[in-house]
């Protein structure tokens, strides 16, 4: 029997402003408010709140849970030398396909995952099945509300409820702070290449903070963000969505995140990745525009000289580019910035190029 979809603590409030639910990895989500071109410029020009509470929340605490994470996660997390530093990772298998990608939080004592909402019973049991020594891992993605704010002006919504000083706080960090009157876990990061805050609170404060920040937000034009906007944001940056442009069947070497990799420390999958970055990989995720209005979609054929060469992972019209913009996985002699490939779209094949990342080049964080 089919599971009833998971209500967010902000869920009422999305239906109360008229919002279009949606069910994505078994939560009810609000998929667009206004529109997805308006929420998407609105980020890009100004602020936006969205309700991001279907992500998952592990902490691990002990003393091995440092080396328990070196050795299942890509990144070197003995980097975070100091409390409230953030670092983006990904763990692998033996084979060295991506489990999942997720941010990684140094806190006092202990750390947090942040992993995807699709993936949060698979990535815990994962590591559950690969704990040793005194490791203590909790799940905490049922009792964690998470609202981001994100865009040019983040910095002065969230200015307005909380005292502390936000001048100072460094992308990719986090902190404790009282904001809308209640003690609560931030960072400044963010999945839209903008500026931007992730607050983390228990369900029975959500109507305080959410009432707070839209209140805070009204003189400064924030607008409520839903998920279609949130897909076009990120992709116009080259950040990767699981389970469309990464997934157990590809590396991070060819999904263009070597630099998530630390090959001066053991971790799951390590000599598969480290052979393939040595030999080189057979293909890459690459960033393709086209030009006209017809829309890649994920699945569609990419083709060269009218031969199905790869598949577009990610597509969309891009609201900030006006144009056609996909990822698809092409051989590496067709990932070269220049390279031309067409796409399939429905019964023609339109022209793309492969272009640097990011798509979208003047945002305010990358």
């Amino acid at each position: 029997m089919a599971k009833e979809p998971i209500k967010t603590p902000f869920y009422d409030f999305h239906v109360a402003v008229g919002a279009k639910m949606v069910t994505f990895a078994g939560f009810q989500m609000p998929v667009q408010y206004k529109g997805i071109t308006a929420e998407h410029l609105a980020v890009r020009s100004n602020v936006g709140l969205f309700d991001l509470s279907h992500m998952g929340e592990f902490e691990v605490s002990g003393k091995d849970a440092l080396a328990f994470l070196q050795k299942t996660t890509t990144n070197n997390v003995a980097a975070l030398d100091e409390v409230g530093k953030i670092q983006y990772s990904c763990m692998t298998t033996p084979k060295g396909g991506i489990v999942d990608d997720l941010l990684v939080y140094r806190l006092q004592d202990r750390y947090l995952l942040v992993v995807n909402a699709a993936n949060i019973d698979k990535d815990f049991a994962w590591l559950q099945s690969h704990l040793f020594g005194d490791v203590r891992l909790t799940n905490l993605s049922a009792q964690t509300g998470l609202l981001a704010i994100q865009g040019p002006g983040a910095q002065k919504v969230l200015g307005k409820v909380t005292d502390y000083n936000l001048d100072d706080m460094a992308f990719y960090t986090s902190a404790t702070a009282i904001i809308t009157g209640i003690e609560l876990l931030f960072s400044r990061t963010g999945y839209t290449g903008e500026d931007g805050f992730e607050i983390y609170i228990p369900p029975q404060h959500a109507a305080t903070l959410w009432n707070g920040i839209t209140e805070a937000g009204k003189e400064y034009d924030l607008e409520l963000i839903g998920l279609g906007a949130r897909d076009t944001l990120r992709l116009e940056m080259k950040m990767a969505l699981y389970g469309n442009d990464i997934d157990e069947t590809t590396t991070p070497i060819e999904a263009g995140l070597g630099w998530i990799v630390s090959f001066d420390k053991d971790f799951i999958g390590k000599e598969v990745i480290a052979k393939q970055k040595a030999e080189k990989p057979k293909r890459r995720l690459v960033c393709l525009e086209l030009e006209g209005k017809a829309f890649p979609r994920r699945g569609y054929d990419i083709c060269d000289g009218g031969e199905v060469v790869g598949k577009v992972t990610s597509g969309t019209f891009s609201p900030s580019l006006k144009k056609p913009i996909a990822l698809g996985y092409v051989p590496l002699a067709k990932a070269k910035i220049g390279s031309t490939v067409e796409i399939a779209i429905r019964d023609r094949k339109y022209p793309a190029v492969v272009v640097k990342p990011p798509f979208y080049k003047n945002a305010s964080h990358r």
